[in-house]
């Protein structure tokens, strides 16, 4: 096997300065974008094939998979792992909790709450499972939904690849590389090498993908407020505009680094957030949002499993396909960048720090959101909610003109769009330089330009084959090959935890 021969880190003399990381990624990624952009009907029609192949077979492995790593990363936070540093003995926190927190914050979820955080809610309201569109079962169920889906599974892929990687590159000394954690199940496998470059491969590829995703979305959302507040005609050619502006921002920032660039970024982020959050739950319906947060925090934990592994066992399973299965897939396929850049900024973290901390956190900040944003749509009754959900670009700007400062809503959602974008687009480029820097902590910045183009087109060709639809079908075919290095991960990791308490004992 040529590339067993090759062996891509150290190789043979002759290859040893070859880095086929870099080589084959940029190969793939390259090819299937501009495949993409000439050939977009072919590219449509394949990706339906696969997808269609891909949730007829293992929907279930999704829901199965994505409820084990949840119980996974319990144990590890709460086992004798947990009082682990991610680091050496005498590491510490490189940034503080706020700050820390803000980082982790925008990378991990960004563009997705402002697009999804009315329309979602109002899309379960006004179509809501085995209840009355519009009816209080149907809040009840818009509310579940929406925290099964942005509460704690949308975090814990996220902390089960950064954990690992945290662990083993500060505390082991190892590559920040996603193959570097599968060394302990590989040790003795004479694949070992032409494994370790496709898992590298794989985790750059879906990387771009998801991220481009989000921009793509992001793109559509920040076209869809400038028509609706100012007129302008949300157009490809406009669409492009601020893909080009924001491409050129996001490469300054991400060359700039991480103290630099991601740091005041992810403070902007979270300021805007901020003011944005507080300033709709006091505008909004004050009372139902308190009320309504705590009882579907009730309902989220009292249904937490059985809805986590929901499919109807005959019928047609189109909803979980739409719903669950698309945002499962879509959180392995950020898990990569999210899972790498955090692990990246938690050095001296404790692994029970690390886990309650990516996952509790964040999770109540997700919930909170789609909560105020969701029964602001809601509230405004069913015949607006079903109007409102027609257009996802607009759903949000249709919600906010109907409250007192709706404008001022609008506008600072529209930059707290960009500013998402960019941080999630800024780290992303910083994780993708670093997997193609053969793991390198301060990669060049030719290399986080050219990720920083390559993102700009994939966003390009997902607006130019239809948006959500495609996103959709792309991000499950995608996310299904890493979900099962997922899993290697998680028991490579436990294997080295179990070696470290056998040495200390």
């Amino acid at each position: 096997m040529f590339l067993r021969s090759v062996n891509y880190r150290s190789g043979t003399k002759r290859h040893k300065n070859r880095n086929y990381v870099l080589i084959f990624s940029l190969l793939l990624t390259a090819t299937v974008a501009f495949v993409g952009i000439l050939f977009p009907e072919k590219f449509n029609y394949i990706s339906t094939k696969l997808f269609n192949v891909l949730v007829d077979k293992f929907s279930p492995m999704y829901l199965m998979l994505m409820l084990g790593i949840f119980f996974f990363s319990l144990y590890l936070a709460f086992s004798k792992y947990g009082d682990i540093k991610l680091g050496k003995e005498n590491d510490k926190p490189e940034f503080s909790n706020v700050v820390w927190f803000s980082m982790l914050f925008g990378a991990g979820m960004g563009i997705g709450l402002v697009f999804f955080g009315a329309w979602e809610p109002m899309s379960h309201f006004v179509n809501p499972l085995n209840a009355v569109g519009g009816s209080e079962d149907a809040i009840r169920f818009a509310i579940e939904q929406s925290f099964i889906h942005w509460g704690v599974m949308s975090w814990v892929s996220y902390a089960v690849i950064g954990v690992s990687l945290a662990y083993f590159q500060f505390r082991k000394g190892r590559k920040g590389l996603i193959s570097s954690t599968l060394d302990p199940i590989l040790e003795n496998n004479k694949y070992k090498n032409s494994i370790k470059l496709i898992v590298d491969v794989l985790a750059i590829f879906i990387t771009v993908i998801g991220v481009a995703a989000s921009m793509g979305l992001g793109t559509m959302q920040i076209g869809g407020g400038v028509e609706y507040l100012f007129g302008i005609k949300n157009t490809f050619k406009l669409q492009l505009l601020i893909i080009l502006v924001i491409t050129v921002i996001y490469i300054w920032t991400a060359v700039g680094g991480l103290d630099k660039g991601m740091k005041q970024l992810s403070n902007i982020n979270l300021g805007l957030a901020t003011i944005l959050v507080v300033g709709c739950f006091f505008v909004g319906p004050t009372s139902e949002i308190m009320n309504t947060f705590v009882n579907g925090v009730g309902d989220y934990v009292n249904y937490f499993v059985s809805q986590s592994l929901f499919i109807n066992p005959i019928t047609s399973n189109e909803w979980v396909y739409k719903w669950r299965i698309f945002y499962w897939a879509y959180w392995i396929s950020w898990s990569p960048f999210v899972g790498v850049f955090i692990a990246r900024i938690s050095k001296g973290r404790t692994i029970r720090e690390f886990i309650l901390g990516v996952i509790i956190v964040p999770s109540i900040i997700c919930m909170l959101w789609f909560v105020i944003f969701g029964m602001m749509g809601m509230d405004l009754g069913y015949e607006f909610a079903k109007e409102a959900i027609t257009c996802t670009d607009t759903s949000l700007f249709k919600v906010f003109s109907h409250y007192k400062g709706g404008f001022v809503f609008s506008i600072t959602a529209i930059f707290l769009l960009f500013t998402f974008f960019i941080t999630s687009a800024n780290s992303a480029i910083y994780v993708l330089s670093m997997f193609t820097s053969r793991g390198s902590l301060n990669p060049k910045n030719i290399n986080k330009i050219i990720w920083g183009v390559i993102q700009a087109l994939f966003a390009i060709v997902f607006i130019m084959l239809g948006g959500l639809d495609i996103l959709q079908r792309f991000a499950i075919v995608v996310s299904f090959p890493f979900a099962f290095v997922i899993v290697a991960i998680g028991i490579a990791l436990v294997k080295e935890l179990k070696k470290e308490k056998c040495r200390k004992s």
